[in-house]
Parts: C-alpha cells; structure tokens; sequence
C-alpha cells in the first residue's frame, strides 16, 4: 500500500533538475512540495516523442468519486481499468521515500540505503483532458513486512529506465522483489523530534 509519500528536493540534484523541468513546462502554482497526498499534482515521468519527460498530473485513477491511487502489480496487467495503462502507459514516480503506518500508528518513512531519490512504477491515464497516475505496489520484502503487507513497487535508476521503454522488461519487473528499504520513524527523519 501507498497512501503518501514524500516529494523533496533537500539535497537531491536529480529531483531538483525534476522541480525545474516541471515549473518550466507546468503550471508552477499547483506543484506541490513535501507530503504527498492523494488527488495531489504531483511530478512524474513518463515518455514523450521517445525521451523521458517530467510532467504533474493528479494522483489517483478517478471512479465513482473515489480515486484509485494503487494498483496491485500481480494482477495489472488483467484488470481492465489498468490493462490498458500498463501495456502503453507506464510511468516513474520519483521521490524522496514513501511513508507507511504500524499498528500503533507511528508514522515511517521508508528510503534506499545511500539514496536521496526513490522511484516507484506507476501508470497513467488521461480523462477529459485531465492526466492521472496509479501507484503499482506489491508484496512487502522483509524491510517492509513488519509495518505492512504492501508496499510500492521501488525500482532501482536502471529499472526506471527500462520500465518506462522495455514492455518485456516492464512485465518482469511487475513480478520482481523491490530492494530492501531503510525505515525511519517520520518526525525523526524530518528533524522534528
């Protein structure tokens, strides 16, 4: 599972290359900076004319005034509200990390070891005009199992780069093992404690 995740570019030069590309080609009012919640615009990429492009769409796959902001990577590729999207729609999410609850509700925030950045495989779809993204997650590794059973489908700076060109090599990463993640409790993280 992923309901929010952080979008920061404290001490990352690829996300603030990303931040740049965006307010230049988007409207810059509505990027959102810090926590990410669902229906927020939010930064991805995803190709355009063959090269891969930051643009902000709005978290969430819209149904019936609920939005559908994670897809299970296992079974993607047969439903019908995100077959489409997985075949020709891929997208990256990138980020800071992603935050998950335990059972007392602390609050953590997962990270790669050594990273600044952390990728997630997402899909897209555009309604009326309006583009939106669908986080893929999958069965938690064992950084993940103790807060949750899910968890985003992280892809290394290699996989991004093959998930959003390679359709054969995107089909083996939707059943592959993310990369074990650091976890931190969230106010700690941020300095708030």
């Amino acid at each position: 599972m992923c309901g929010r995740y952080l979008f920061t570019a404290e001490q990352s030069a690829e996300i603030q290359q990303i931040i740049q590309e965006v307010q230049r080609r988007c409207d810059a009012q509505k990027l959102k900076i810090g926590e990410i919640y669902p229906t927020d615009p939010a930064p991805v990429l995803r190709l355009e004319d063959g090269s891969v492009r930051p643009d902000l769409l709005a978290w969430g796959f819209p149904l019936k005034g609920k939005p559908i902001i994670n897809a299970r990577s296992e079974t993607a590729e047969t439903k019908p509200l995100f077959r489409d999207s997985v075949e020709q729609r891929r997208c990256v999410i990138p980020s800071a990390g992603f935050y998950e609850w335990d059972k007392q509700k602390q609050k953590h925030l997962f990270r790669l070891p050594g990273k600044k950045e952390l990728y997630m495989a997402g899909i897209y779809e555009e309604r009326d005009g309006q583009a939106y993204y669908c986080i893929l997650t999958t069965a938690a590794n064992g950084s993940m199992k103790e807060i949750h059973d899910r968890m985003p489908l992280v892809l290394t700076k290699e996989q991004a780069d093959a998930w959003l060109h390679d359709p054969g090599e995107a089909r083996r990463i939707l059943h592959g093992v993310p990369p074990e993640l650091d976890r931190t409790p969230a106010g700690e993280q941020l300095g708030l404690w």
